[in-house]
């Protein structure tokens, strides 16, 4: 449900009257997934709970799986705005680094919530929620590839590119999952950082 992901504020009354609408569905799913399981709730459920059509609901979601990820493309976003609009004199790999510790940091928040382990063992126990997670994910992995690519000059497509954003966000797992996540966010992208430097010297 987008945990630890920062969200712009929409600007003006529509755009604001639709992300209400937005949140409200996915409250709603989140609250009748947890309490009644993810496959005993349809989407008529979901919208009737929120107050809306059905035909509402997959204006703003597009299967009953994106509701429960429902700050997907704010995740790729930011991702991709990490590269974009890193620092002067930042590498890529510094900056990558840098934004999955903040996105650890606001993580590190909500795991006193007790939904937030019962998000997480919904989704691990949810064959169509861990291959739509997989698909999530292979399409950040893509975003990202482009983007440093774009940053670098190299083809879209390049390999090096490619790896690194695959690395990078493997490497987003391995800090979540370790007790000291700093440290292993700074060895982590150390070894991808002197990796990347000897293909890309200026990137």
């Amino acid at each position: 449900m987008g945990y630890g992901v920062p969200v712009t504020e929409p600007t003006g009354r529509r755009e604001r009257k639709k992300a209400q609408t937005r949140q409200s569905l996915a409250d709603a799913a989140l609250r009748l997934f947890l309490d009644r399981g993810y496959d005993q709730v349809g989407v008529k459920d979901v919208a009737d709970a929120a107050d809306v059509s059905v035909t509402t609901l997959f204006k703003y979601f597009p299967s009953k799986e994106a509701l429960v990820f429902d700050q997907d493309d704010d995740i790729e976003a930011a991702l991709v705005a990490a590269v974009r609009e890193r620092a002067p004199g930042r590498s890529i790999p510094q900056a990558l680094r840098e934004h999955i510790l903040l996105g650890q940091s606001r993580l590190a928040v909500h795991t006193a919530d007790p939904r937030f382990a019962a998000f997480t063992r919904m989704v691990e126990d949810t064959p169509a929620l861990r291959d739509h997670a997989h698909r999530m994910w292979t399409r950040h992995e893509a975003a990202l590839a482009r983007a440093i690519a774009a940053e670098t000059g190299a083809p879209e497509g390049d390999v090096a590119c490619a790896a690194l954003a695959r690395f990078a966000l493997e490497a987003r797992v391995l800090v979540r999952r370790h007790t000291d996540p700093r440290r292993a966010a700074e060895e982590s992208f150390a070894l991808l950082e002197h990796g990347w430097a000897a293909l890309h010297p200026d990137g």
